[in-house]
């Protein structure tokens, strides 16, 4: 006696998932001519996928020629089975979708200090997109050093973060974000306010604050001609500092942006003593899934246009 081969003995692929919703609209449309109407496929390619079905169930679902279109006993079984398996893919798909829609959990973010103010706000339109998909995500921010947020992103604590990119960590993702110019500044009390800077080597005669944090290699060589008789962990106290009229110190463009505006401060020569500072979001390489976290990177790409 002939041994019948065994019939689908692993997972079911999309090429078999395919090939079942050709078959139920054979079924539905009662036979190849009408299906190739409805699905918009040869006849060729229909009589393929039904030839590759019945050879990979191992029986003949249905019979086709001059006497029509009818199913066999087998056929109308599989049919059933596969209204069945598809209705449950379907819903599948349908509770996955409700999930996205419904988003739970929290997220917790780090970030470098007065970013704030700069004008592409891609944070803040993430994080509004990211409440208007789950109005029940709790967001947590915490305004901490870029290394903290190194750290806190490797070891779990924060799920995601905005650092300079001063240098890259092999266990982290890096998405770029922004790039930020600081210019060298001073308050509308200080001697070069109404004078302005004529030469690099007039900085030597002008006290300065430096920033007491990291910074990039170049950064810290367009800093070195500074006499710098002040210090601040934040570019905050930076500011206080400048405004004092007592210093000279370099600041974001955007962050100095209002007190230029209102005559408080003012660029020394802003076309020489200037320097870049890119920023990325950063996330842990082989980080657990977490829909929330995903969702809110998703909103990022799209604010960000990536």
């Amino acid at each position: 006696m002939k041994r019948r081969n065994k019939a689908i003995s692993g997972q079911v692929s999309d090429t078999d998932l395919r090939l079942l919703r050709i078959y139920r609209m054979v079924v539905e449309c009662g036979g190849f001519s009408a299906a190739e109407v409805e699905a918009n496929i040869s006849r060729a390619a229909i009589s393929m996928a039904m030839s590759d079905l019945e050879t990979r169930l191992s029986l003949r679902l249905c019979h086709r020629g001059r006497s029509g279109f009818s199913l066999t006993d087998e056929g109308a079984e599989v049919y059933q089975a596969t209204l069945q398996l598809l209705a449950s893919v379907e819903g599948f798909r349908t509770r996955v979708n409700s999930l996205h829609a419904r988003l739970k959990g929290e997220l917790n973010i780090g970030i470098t200090d007065n970013l704030v103010t700069i004008p592409e706000m891609h944070i803040t339109s993430a994080l509004s997109r990211l409440k208007q998909r789950g109005p029940e995500v709790k967001i947590n921010i915490r305004m901490i050093p870029p290394s903290d947020i190194e750290l806190g992103v490797l070891d779990g604590r924060l799920h995601t973060g905005v650092v300079p990119t001063l240098k890259t960590l092999p266990g982290l993702h890096y998405r770029p974000l922004y790039e930020e110019v600081s210019y060298l500044y001073c308050g509308i009390a200080h001697p070069l306010f109404e004078t302005g800077l004529t030469s690099l080597e007039e900085l030597t005669k002008h006290d300065a604050v430096m920033p007491a944090y990291a910074q990039a290699p170049e950064i810290k060589a367009i800093m070195e001609p500074l006499n710098g008789l002040a210090s601040s962990t934040d570019r905050e106290g930076i500011a206080f500092l400048i405004l004092s009229g007592s210093y000279i110190g370099y600041l974001p463009t955007h962050y100095a942006y209002h007190w230029v505006r209102d005559g408080n401060m003012r660029a020394l020569m802003p076309d020489t003593c200037q320097y870049m500072t890119r920023y990325s979001a950063i996330t842990r390489k082989g980080a657990p899934p977490n829909l929330v976290l995903e969702s809110y990177l998703e909103e990022l790409d799209r604010v960000n246009g990536q």
